[in-house]
């Protein structure tokens, strides 16, 4: 279970990416097709449970070789000392987006922590940016 406010709290099934089938998602590229991943995964154990979006996408990018990994949010980026500024932190090192990711609020910690494990695993860059249309 995970705590929420001091209280134990069931969070159901849900699991982290332990491999990627990159075969068959190159496959489906080379033929021009775009593949639609879903986070929800099957487990060793047959269960299937829920992975955060972002981390799958960052296995993803890994596991493809990508050059680059685009994670989309609906804020401006990520803030420097938010909600005190609504500074916008334009570039990090792996050092130092490690060393914030503690402090990050709930909804961009996973993006932050899949562009870590990305660029520690072979991607040369990542990048949050806005994805709202206006």
């Amino acid at each position: 279970p995970a705590w929420v406010d001091g209280r134990s709290v069931d969070i159901g099934l849900v699991g982290d990416v332990v491999a990627v089938d990159a075969a068959t998602i190159g496959a489906l590229l080379e033929q021009g097709r775009i593949p639609v991943v879903s986070p929800v995964a099957r487990g060793e154990d047959g269960q299937v449970y829920n992975v955060n979006a972002d981390l799958a996408a960052s296995a993803l990018a890994v596991a493809l070789g990508a050059e680059r990994l685009v994670m989309m949010t609906d804020v401006e980026g990520l803030y420097a000392d938010w909600p005190h500024s609504a500074e916008v932190i334009d570039r990090l090192t792996a050092g130092e987006l490690d060393a914030l990711l503690p402090e990050l609020a709930s909804g961009m910690l996973p993006k932050m922590e899949g562009c870590l494990r990305a660029v520690r695993n072979g991607v040369a860059k990542a990048r949050v940016i806005e994805g709202r249309v206006r």
